[in-house]
């Protein structure tokens, strides 16, 4: 029995070292991250951010649309914002170009011709994306524009051009899944408020699970054509839970044909 008694004691002693480890593997909170068979944190699953984000990084009132026939249909909510400081921080000609950004957003936005949205802001538009992952690759796909992006694990591989979406190396920082972002376009926009960057954009992305139903998404953007210095922005994406949830095709270039190239239709008579 004092045998038996000391085995059992030693099991518990044994069971609350190991859940002590995992509890210090995921930040003290008590949450141990789920894994893959190959041991590594498990992000696979469809998420979405529930913010006003792509309206506006930082912090507005909600406002009247630019669209006055559409009402209140679309209207700009009011958002908190998620830029770290609510501060982005422009050099002065860049803030210029900002402001006409945001004055002409109907006929600038890289969003209404339905291009390719560019990271970050893929990850905060109003609609969901799916991560699926291997021991190599982590595959990103959005449900905008039907866009999609491969993050290469531990890889030391150039772009070999610049692209709407860049180029994703990744690596694991224990629990958290770090992409380094490079070989940017300059077309595409942070948001609908006219926030933009040159082809030198720099975004180095942070993925934490927090929750069974909940990653902490974290970018840090630099550009030194653009701003003054490095800045970040943070928030968090939910799972979808609804049964049978997944990413719906939206193809919507063909919405924008008659918007972008109407003008080139042959009139009658000609």
């Amino acid at each position: 029995m004092k045998t038996a008694a000391i085995a059992i004691a030693a099991a518990l002693l044994g069971l609350l070292a190991g859940v002590g480890a995992m509890r210090s593997t995921a930040g003290g909170s008590g949450y141990q991250v789920p894994r893959t068979a190959d041991g590594i944190p498990d992000f696979n699953g469809i998420w979405q951010a529930v913010n006003t984000a792509n309206w506006d990084l930082q912090g507005h009132a909600a406002s009247q649309g630019k669209m006055v026939a559409l009402g209140a249909a679309f209207s700009v909510p009011g958002g908190l914002g998620v830029v770290d400081g609510d501060e982005i921080p422009y050099q002065e000609w860049a803030l210029a170009k900002k402001n006409e950004n945001a004055a002409a957003w109907l006929t600038r936005d890289p969003e209404i011709k339905c291009y390719m949205p560019g990271v970050p802001r893929a990850t905060y538009m109003p609609y969901p994306f799916q991560i699926v992952q291997t021991p190599a690759n982590v595959l990103f796909a959005y449900e905008f524009a039907s866009a999609s992006r491969i993050v290469y694990m531990n890889s030391t591989d150039e772009s070999p051009a610049e692209s709407w979406m860049g180029f994703s190396r990744g690596r694991w920082d224990g629990d958290t899944l770090v992409v380094d972002v490079t070989s940017f376009n300059e077309d595409t926009w942070f948001d609908r408020a006219g926030n933009f960057h040159s082809a030198d954009l720099h975004v180095v992305e942070r993925y934490t699970r927090t929750g069974p139903d909940v990653l902490q998404y974290e970018a840090t953007i630099e550009d030194p054509k653009v701003f003054t210095r490095p800045w970040t922005i943070r928030m968090p994406l939910y799972r979808r839970l609804e049964k049978n949830a997944q990413v719906l095709e939206y193809k919507c270039v063909e919405f924008v044909e008659e918007l972008m190239y109407g003008h080139l239709r042959k009139k009658a008579g000609t």
